[in-house]
């Protein structure tokens, strides 16, 4: 599941700037990815519930401009820790792969 893992990285990224509802999650990957992360609402939540779980995020409920109750996001500071190891697993990643194919070391 590479690209949960992946997923999560960026919502830890993304969570980092500021909080954000899921939906709102949903629609910046998109437009960040230029529509290469087209998420669904039903892989979103139980990947947000996993690391809920995990202590890297945390939600509350918070009335929406519209009168409804949203569950808004955040991250916590195991999850500033884990979003800067994530990061750094990466970059070795990418760092390895631009090796074997003989190109220059990206920088992230």
């Amino acid at each position: 599941m590479q690209q949960e893992k992946d997923i999560s990285m960026l919502i830890l990224k993304l969570l980092n700037s500021g909080e954000l509802y899921g939906y709102e999650m949903i629609e910046k990957l998109e437009l960040l990815s230029n529509q290469y992360f087209r998420v669904k609402a039903g892989t979103l939540y139980p990947i947000l519930h996993g690391m809920e779980d995990q202590g890297l995020i945390t939600s509350y409920e918070k009335k929406a401009d519209n009168g409804r109750m949203r569950k808004n996001y955040r991250i916590t500071s195991q999850g500033d820790k884990a979003l800067r190891e994530k990061k750094s697993e990466w970059k070795t990643y990418v760092d390895t792969i631009a090796n074997i194919l003989g190109e220059k070391p990206y920088e992230i």
